[in-house]
């Protein structure tokens, strides 16, 4: 078993920017996957970036640009560094793991992130 802990979020002005930060309780050695998605008020879960062991990164159309997502995979750890925020982007945002050895997904707690002047 897995949980996933994360940090960051807040208040912030349109325009600025805020880190998100997601570390996995122990370290997997296996090729997995790791990502943000956001859930905004009265919307559905959607998919911000990815990001495997291997570096490969996927992004929303949403967010090109203006996130970027990273990890160290010594720690399986994820970073989100959202700039250019917009009012749009307020929502709580989750981190996940899919685990591709027995394709288990993990999923954080949340942490909400609210734009607003």
């Amino acid at each position: 078993q897995v949980q996933l802990v994360e940090s960051g979020g807040g208040l912030v002005r349109p325009g600025g920017s805020l880190r998100l930060s997601c570390a996995a309780s122990r370290r997997l050695f296996s090729f997995n996957i790791m990502g943000w998605y956001r859930q905004p008020p009265g919307k559905g879960r959607e998919l911000v970036a990815t990001i495997t062991s291997g570096g490969t990164t996927k992004y929303a159309d949403s967010v090109k640009g203006r996130f970027t997502i990273s990890r160290d995979n010594a720690k399986t750890a994820v970073n989100l560094q959202l700039n250019s925020l917009k009012p749009e982007d307020t929502a709580i945002y989750l981190c996940n793991l899919v685990d591709t050895t027995q394709w288990t997904t993990y999923w954080g707690q949340g942490t909400q992130v609210t734009v607003s002047s």
